[in-house]
């Protein structure tokens, strides 16, 4: 199977099955995915990500975000939940050039860890009922859509290792996503070198960051999100295979 799903205006869709879970088991393959935005899709792209035959799309943008660039088409059989798990905007572009990237993101993402506690648990409850085959995303599908797929990773037992390697394959991406942007904002000036940068160093810290504060992401998210065995279980039956 293949990681990476190859679109024409997408550029970050990529498969999460295949990684072994503690106790010998795999993610799935075909059952859960993580992308850009999905508000890009046309055409051959449209008729691509239908072939996948996907039931839910969590959307992890602002709904302003939603407004201004388009969710993914309407489609009978498809599900569409929007969760802004992010609630402090901010202009990743147009941040300070001598901005170091893993710090500064890592403490972004302890943000939203913290903010977006109703919506991160309201996703991992979606991604755990019978909604398969799932994709969620959120702008360049790097920051909060990694934060989910590391949280969901690591519930179901995925090793760090692979965690942080899944989170830095954005970085195949990068030169894409940021042609993106400056063809959608062409008035604008992108000042921030890392933007679209996906360095493993990152997810590195805020797992580190994680285990400091609750002990290990188990202890987040039973502490904040309360995450208890019943929807660990339930998300281990719905993605693991023997």
């Amino acid at each position: 199977m293949k990681r990476h799903i190859a679109f024409e205006r997408l550029h970050n869709f990529r498969d999460l099955g295949g990684y072994r879970a503690a106790g010998g088991r795999t993610v799935g393959w075909g059952r859960l995915f993580r992308s850009d935005s999905l508000g890009k899709l046309r055409g051959d792209d449209w008729d691509r990500f239908l072939a996948l035959g996907v039931r839910t799309v969590i959307d992890l943008r602002y709904p302003w975000e939603v407004e201004r660039s388009g969710r993914v088409p309407r489609h009978e059989g498809l599900a569409y939940h929007n969760l802004s798990i992010e609630h402090r905007p901010y202009d990743q572009a147009g941040l300070a050039p001598d901005i170091e990237p893993a710090r500064f993101l890592a403490d972004k993402y302890a943000e939203v860890a913290d903010d977006g506690v109703e919506e991160i648990r309201r996703a991992l409850e979606i991604v755990a009922d019978d909604t398969a085959p799932l994709v969620f995303h959120c702008h360049s599908g790097k920051d909060r859509t990694g934060l989910l797929a590391m949280l969901v990773l690591a519930l179901i037992g995925v090793h760090e290792d692979d965690i942080v390697a899944d989170f830095a394959l954005t970085g195949l991406a990068t030169e894409r996503l940021v042609a993106d942007w400056r063809a959608s904002y062409p008035h604008l000036t992108l000042t921030w070198p890392g933007y679209g940068r996906a360095p493993a160093e990152i997810m590195r810290l805020f797992l580190a960051d994680l285990s400091t504060r609750y002990g290990s992401v188990r202890g987040y998210a039973a502490e904040r999100l309360g995450v208890d065995g019943d929807l660990v279980a339930a998300l281990r039956g719905r993605l693991l295979h023997p």
